[in-house]
């Protein structure tokens, strides 16, 4: 396994597609514009997966499972909605293939077996849920309803990149039904709060909660929340949404409820995901010139030990010592790997776990058993000290808090120095090109200015940031009155 890398200065984009390789966590398939996620990658996700999940129950929430299919009637039933995916959908027009008669061995589609209505294959489940919930809701008893669940879809995407645009890619969605507005709202933004939580907390990324401007919002939505982080090459990278959906899905699908006042109402409804671009987020956010480097809260190995032997005798004293710290470590809730293969020399081995990101490496030898001691190893500062063995488990627990907490913090300071203020248009290009990242500027709430702004600088309005505070000013671009600035740049 090879950690040569091209370097972020040389070639970011070059950079990121050789590391997700080369350290194994994902290829492109057969399969045009998908991917094959490996086990080492996949290990990653179900870290992410498995926090999600947690986080969700916790917060009330029950996974459920609805169909890959939408037949096109539903899916053209929310007009904003199949506007907004229809160039991306792949569709299903038959069910059989047949032997072709004038190309022997070849299959064909029967052309006898025609759909009589043609299925879309999911973009995103709102159509499919929202028919499910018509049959599920009459009374306000049976709201709220709180589903999420963990799936696969298809957005046909011309150009992909592994992990941050795919043809088919895995994530969860949350669907929900709600008596009144209010709850509804309450919930959006509830479920935009728990993915900054866990952005910051679990994948040490710092994000900006903020609405979507209207030309940016998802198809369909009333409102749409989301956390936007920002990558070391100074461009944005939209983490998670969550939207507010009022009663247009319920409208479109017929889905009343009795209220509490003997009524007939609408429900209200929210949607909400992240996928495995966080994949790329992560990577981007955090790895350096010679591979990734994970924190540790997603490592799939925090720790890994490199016994470093001449001999079976050797091997065997170094294993047992090892066995005991793995022990000791797992009883702290540490995940530990012992490398102990006998195909690889210790310096191939540190360089993979290098390349791979395992936040700390244990290296023991003869001499560390005769003196007590380990070299520790760690990935984000690539420093090394030898201690001792007594003192190892202790260490490595405060040394893994550390790394989080530090990771997070070295990805503050990136953002927060390259948030920059503007006030006139020729500073807005010049700051694009030169310094990127955000660019906090005054707009006059218009989709011309914003559309006008993008066509000229490829840039983008990524939020309104939640905490914004109003401002008196001019528009950074048309010189009309504004009232607050929003954060621009360009993005993934």
């Amino acid at each position: 396994m090879s950690k040569n890398l091209t370097t972020r200065a040389e070639d970011y984009s070059k950079w990121y597609n050789e590391l997700v390789v080369k350290a194994d966590l994902a290829e492109n398939s057969a399969v045009r514009g998908c991917m094959v996620i490996k086990p080492y990658g996949y290990a990653i996700w179900e870290k992410m997966q498995a926090e999600l999940d947690r986080m969700f129950k916790e917060s009330g929430h029950q996974n459920a499972y609805f169909p890959l299919f939408v037949p096109k009637s539903l899916f053209e039933a929310e007009e904003k909605n199949a506007e907004g995916f229809a160039k991306e959908c792949a569709v299903v027009t038959h069910y059989r293939l047949q032997n072709d008669p004038d190309n022997e061995g070849k299959l064909r589609v029967d052309p006898e077996a025609k759909l009589e209505e043609e299925l879309v294959v999911r973009p995103t489940s709102e159509a499919i849920i929202w028919n499910t919930y018509k049959g599920w809701i009459q009374s306000y008893r049976d709201l709220p309803i709180l589903i999420n669940q963990w799936a696969n879809v298809v957005r046909w995407e011309m150009r992909t990149r592994l992990f941050l645009r795919t043809a088919e890619f895995l994530w969860q969605e949350g669907h929900t039904a709600h008596a009144t507005e209010a709850e509804a709202i309450a919930e959006a933004e509830q479920m935009n709060d728990i993915y900054a939580e866990f952005a910051e907390n679990f994948m040490a990324i710092p994000v900006i909660k903020g609405i979507k401007t209207e030309s940016e919002r998802f198809a369909g939505a009333v409102e749409t929340y989301c956390i936007e982080a920002l990558m070391q090459d100074g461009k944005a990278l939209q983490a998670g949404t969550s939207h507010f959906l009022g009663q247009n899905f319920a409208k479109a699908f017929d889905v009343k409820f009795t209220n509490n006042e003997g009524k007939l109402d609408h429900v209200w409804a929210t949607s909400w995901g992240v996928s495995t671009r966080l994949m790329g987020a992560l990577i981007m956010t955090h790895s350096d010139d010679k591979g990734l480097v994970l924190p540790p809260n997603l490592a799939p190995s925090q720790v890994v030990i490199v016994p470093i032997y001449k001999n079976d005798e050797q091997l065997d004293l170094i294993t047992e010592k090892a066995n005991t710290i793995i022990k000791d470590l797992k009883a702290l809730g540490v995940s530990c790997k012992f490398d102990s293969r006998t195909t690889h020399r210790p310096g191939a081995k540190f360089a993979q776990h290098e390349l791979q990101g395992v936040p700390l490496r244990i290296a023991i030898g003869p001499k560390d058993l005769e003196n007590g001691t380990v070299e520790l190893a760690r990935r984000d500062t690539l420093t090394k000290e030898v201690i001792a063995m007594s003192d190892l488990v202790a260490t490595v627990k405060t040394l893994l808090e550390t790394i989080q907490n530090e990771l997070f913090s070295k990805a503050l300071s990136y953002r927060d120095a390259h948030i920059t203020e503007v006030n006139d248009f020729e500073t807005f290009k010049t700051v694009l090109e030169t310094k990127t990242g955000f660019i906090s500027a005054h707009w006059d709430g218009t989709a011309e200015t914003e559309q006008k702004i993008k066509e000229l600088t490829k840039a983008t309005i990524r939020c309104i940031p939640m905490d914004v505070k109003k401002e008196a000013g001019t528009c950074v671009f048309s010189g009309k009155s504004s009232e607050k600035r929003v954060l621009f740049a360009k993005a993934y």
